[in-house]
Formats: C-alpha cells, sequence, structure tokens
C-alpha cells in the first residue's frame, strides 16, 4: 500500500508541475517504489519478536546503520564472538536469513554476567540458523574459512582484561586473532565496535574502565594480518567522559563508540 501513495504522490506532484501523467517516466516510478522498500537491516531492527530490553539499546547502538555500514548481507555465515547476551547474534540471525547461519560464541564468565538474557535469547526455536559455541579463554578453535564475516562488538577490550578469580583468563591476544584469521574466508572481514579511550591510554584500560584506545586494536590487526579497510563515526559522541567506567549510570549506553572494519592483508 505504501507504494501506491508514493506512486500517487508523484503523479500529484508531476500534475501540478504541469507534467501529464500518462508521460511520467518509468525510471521515476521504479525509483519512487524502491524509496518504500524497507532494508533487510530496517527490518531485523523492527522484528517485533526482538526482546523487550534490545528496543531500548537501539538509540545508543544504532543497529540498522552499523550493520550496513559493515556490510552484513543474506546468507553469510557470521562469527558473533563474545557474544554477551546475544543482541547483535539476533540482529544479524535476521539479516542474514534462513539461507545464512550465525554462529553465537560466549563462555562461562560471559554467561554469567549476562544473567537469564542468554537463555532467553536461545530459548528453543527463537532463532533457527543460531548455533551456540561454548569456548573459554584461549580455548578458541575454529574451522579453516569457515565465515563470511566475524564480529567483535563492544567485547574487543576485554582482550586485555585478566580476573581469573572470576573464570577470566588473561587472553594470549596474538594466538586468539591468528585463530580468528585461520577462521575467516579469503574475503571476508572482521569488525570491530568498542568504547573509546582517550589517545595513547594503556592497553589495561580495556580491564579498568572497559575502554581501548583503538590505536592499540589497529595495530594488534595489523600485526595479525589484518588491515584497516574503512572505519565509521556513526557512534560517536564527543560528550563522554573517557574517565569513567563504561557501566556507570552516566555514560552507560551513550559512550564514544569506534566502528572498525578489516580484511586479511594481501
Amino acid at each position: 500500500m505504501k507504494s501506491n501513495f508514493t506512486l500517487l504522490g508523484l503523479v500529484l506532484i508531476l500534475t501540478a508541475c504541469g507534467q501529464d501523467p500518462a508521460t511520467v517516466d518509468q525510471t521515476a516510478v521504479t525509483n519512487a517504489n524502491a524509496e518504500v522498500e524497507v532494508s533487510i537491516y530496517a527490518a531485523a531492527v523492527a522484528k517485533p519478536t526482538r526482546l523487550e530490553r534490545d528496543y531500548v539499546r537501539d538509540a545508543g547502538r544504532q543497529p540498522e546503520n552499523v550493520l550496513e555500514f559493515l556490510g552484513i548481507e543474506r546468507g553469510m555465515t557470521v562469527l558473533d564472538i563474545y557474544s554477551g547476551g546475544g543482541y547483535y547474534t539476533e540482529l544479524v540471525a535476521s539479516v542474514v536469513g534462513e539461507e545464512g547461519h550465525v554462529v553465537s560464541h560466549s563462555n562461562k564468565a560471559y554467561m554469567n554476567f549476562v544473567g537469564e538474557e542468554f537463555k532467553q535469547r536461545h530459548a528453543e526455536g527463537r532463532l533457527p540458523n543460531v548455533e551456540v559455541l561454548m569456548a573459554e579463554n584461549n580455548e578458541l578453535s575454529l574451522n579453516e574459512a569457515a565465515f563470511d564475516a566475524i564480529l567483535l562488538m563492544l567485547s574487543y577490550h576485554d582482550t586485555y582484561y585478566s580476573d581469573p578469580e572470576n573464570g577470566w583468563d588473561a587472553i594470549d591476544v596474538p594466538k586468539f586473532l591468528a585463530e580468528l584469521n585461520k577462521g575467516l574466508k579469503p574475503d571476508g572481514f572482521i569488525a570491530i565496535v568498542d568504547h573509546y579511550a582517550a589517545a595513547g591510554t594503556a592497553q589495561e584500560s580495556g580491564g579498568t574502565v572497559h575502554r581501548i584506545d583503538p590505536a592499540i586494536v589497529i595495530a594488534d590487526m595489523e600485526a595479525a594480518g589484518f588491515t584497516c579497510e574503512s572505519k565509521s563515526d556513526i557512534l560517536r559522541n564527543l560528550n563522554d567522559d573517557y574517565s569513567k567506567i563504561v557501566f556507570d549510570p552516566e555514560v552507560r549506553g551513550k559512550t564514544d563508540r569506534f566502528v572498525l572494519r578489516f580484511r586479511k592483508s594481501d
């Protein structure tokens, strides 16, 4: 129905400008109809079966714009590393569709942190094209060239976090990234979204305020055989206070964030 209203509006506008509706350029009609088509990203965000808490997060995360920028497409096989409660897992599952596949990775520490959300997300039948992969730090093992895309959404900083008493062993970052390199297809990409730390901040900020300087991420990825292909300012917030932990109520959900996409180096 929306397409019909758009076409009618186009005809009325052209008539008002003195053009005979019978002479309307078919290209213009096609373009008018195309404009009202809902993108696969908008459709995923608007899906009524999502968890209620997800809609609240959308304003700060802008998933429609982020997933479109990254280039997640129908039919892809995607790995969501340290997927947490699965916010992005569900959205990506909708975007890739029935012909696609999503692997949602987690571990015991993340499961304890997110509580019931993970169980609700993966309740029987909710996400039929999603597979859960449980692997503790330094135990991740991927099949070679299995994924079109690998996502680390608000989790890369945790590679520099250490809390063995609560099940979070220090991560061997080069080994971890080498495993991601192995699991990524030659033409695939790795997407990283994370909270900004001030330029020059030491990597330990990943375990204190749960932020990281993007320069550290880029250096790590380049050393692991990747090239930073593109970046976006979609999630910038220059009013963020980098001194605050990301869970502080004053900044939670509103932190300044970087969006990076990496390809395997030639």
